[in-house]
């Protein structure tokens, strides 16, 4: 990161999954993860947290008790005087009254700095500059604490990640017995991830979670063994869902869409299942017609597959992803615009065979577009930046990662692109100094990517600084990135974000 404060510790950043990762606890739960945000917002998570100045000044000049710090998420229960209870989960799972925690007469400090510590409107304010891990070791301080922090607002777009080994617990006689998700009820968390799963876990997952019949709106599986029958009963049971993700679950079948897939599903990903063809997408055109939004990652759907979508889905999809499609071409292309013509995003990250004259097709009949993903596609040359540039007058977004063959001509003709606000180039391996140069007059951009740009020098990359409203610049593994060029967009760029 760019001008970094002396003498701040910088926490762990993210990994890249985008899970916040909480230490493992004894009752197993701990080691839930949540997930949180766009890659722009997870870099910025990895920035020193600022603790606003409302705490007690009693508190915070006490030389006993340590600065709280989002390094040190722990330091805040020390800010209480009080250590965090043995074996209590950090995803505050034990909601039990009798559970050892302080009272607001341990807190040390006078009566007046006491009732600072527990008062309501100022807790309500100060939690919010909380990230969630903190936010989870918080709430063990004390009962007034966990009372306010256990407020819904704290968690909106929060998704717990639940492993099959953390809904359990082993009794003394081996036995297992299924975990209580009071914690994440209270809270009202309506989305939930389950990784390695099986038909009878997502079962006793349904029985146990109160929200699990109306209040949960999404559900996601990873690298499950969740087979037709357990595809169905989930869909069946919980009524709520809206939202369904399928990662890496390879048990279940085409047959099982059909059988399974509700009209009420809005939003559909599926990603790295090995039966998912071009059959399981008629299933989709069909049994969905209020789908605004479909991930797909499937290496065996064909052209055939992008005709099956009908004007139902013609009027309400407006994003479509599909990465690493390798057979589709552009006439499936072609099947694409024809079919869903309101798309405002859409992702052809990896689907190597589609060339120029496929991003013609797209710019000259998806005229809504804003966001627009040509990542890892080898074919796409600087024409199809200038039928991009000619015809896509709203896109806001575009990627072109790993586009090789794009040099400076091609940035020449999106220089005259007013609405774009981030362009990613990483590993744009022929983009020069020059190209660089047609850039600098794009004072609409926000979010500029140069990563892994081989020959940008020092030079052409210290011009960026006429930039004046970039937000973010991104020069990971850029030969041209210096220790003395940082330093100087730390100076002329000081409200970008310089990703080094």
């Amino acid at each position: 990161m760019s001008n970094p404060r002396n003498g701040d510790t910088k926490p762990p950043c993210l990994p890249r999954n985008g899970l916040v990762k909480i230490p493992t606890q004894p009752n197993g739960l701990g080691s839930a993860s949540i997930t949180k945000g766009t890659p722009a917002v997870k870099n910025r998570l990895c920035q020193p947290s600022s603790v606003p100045a409302i705490l007690s000044p009693a508190l915070a000049h006490r030389s006993d008790l340590p600065i709280p710090s989002l390094a040190s998420p722990l330091s805040l229960a020390a800010l209480a005087g009080v250590s965090s209870p043995p074996g209590s989960s950090l995803v505050g799972l034990n909601t039990s009254e009798s559970s050892e925690q302080p009272s607001p007469e341990r807190l040390p400090g006078s009566p007046s700095e006491r009732q600072l510590a527990v008062d309501e409107k100022i807790l309500n304010r100060l939690f919010w500059y909380f990230s969630a891990c903190e936010k989870c070791v918080l709430a063990q301080v004390c009962k007034a604490w966990r009372r306010v922090l256990y407020q819904p607002k704290f968690w909106v777009g929060l998704t717990p990640v639940l492993h099959t080994k953390e809904l359990y617990n082993v009794l003394p006689g081996g036995e297992k017995e299924f975990v209580s998700l009071q914690g994440f009820a209270v809270r009202g968390f309506d989305g939930f991830c389950l990784v390695g799963v099986s038909d009878l876990d997502i079962c006793e997952f349904i029985d146990n979670y109160p929200l699990s019949k109306k209040g949960v709106k999404s559900m996601s599986l990873k690298r499950s063994t969740i087979t037709d029958a357990g595809l169905e009963v989930m869909l069946e049971q919980m009524q709520g869902v809206v939202r369904l993700e399928l990662s890496g679950c390879n048990d279940f079948t085409e047959a099982g869409l059909w059988s399974s897939l509700n009209a009420r599903i809005t939003a559909l990903s599926v990603s790295d299942c090995i039966n998912v063809a071009d059959d399981a997408i008629a299933a989709i055109s069909q049994l969905l017609p209020n789908l605004t939004e479909l991930n797909l990652q499937a290496y065996h759907v064909t052209d055939t597959a992008l005709a099956y979508f009908t004007a139902k889905q013609g009027y309400t999809t407006h994003t479509l992803r599909l990465n690493s499609c390798w057979e589709i071409t552009n006439h499936g292309v072609v099947n694409m615009v024809h079919s869903l013509p309101n798309l405002s995003v859409l992702s052809l990250s990896g689907c190597s065979k589609v060339t120029d004259d496929g991003v013609e097709l797209v710019a000259e009949n998806l005229r809504k577009l804003r966001s627009l993903d040509l990542s890892w596609c080898p074919r796409i040359t600087d024409m199809a930046l200038e039928y991009i540039a000619c015809d896509l007058h709203k896109l806001e977004e575009l990627v072109l990662d790993r586009c090789v063959r794009i040099t400076d001509t091609g940035l020449s003709y999106l220089s005259t692109m007013s609405s774009l606000r981030s362009l990613y180039l990483r590993w744009c391996c022929q983009v020069q100094d020059f190209g660089l140069k047609h850039l600098l007059g794009m004072g609409s951009l926000r979010l500029l990517s140069l990563a892994g740009c081989p020959l940008l020098t020092t030079t052409g990359l210290s011009g960026l600084v006429q930039l004046q409203e970039l937000e973010e610049l991104e020069l990971t593994n850029c030969p041209g990135a210096t220790p003395e060029l940082f330093k100087y967009f730390s100076q002329h760029l000081p409200c970008c974000m310089v990703i080094e």
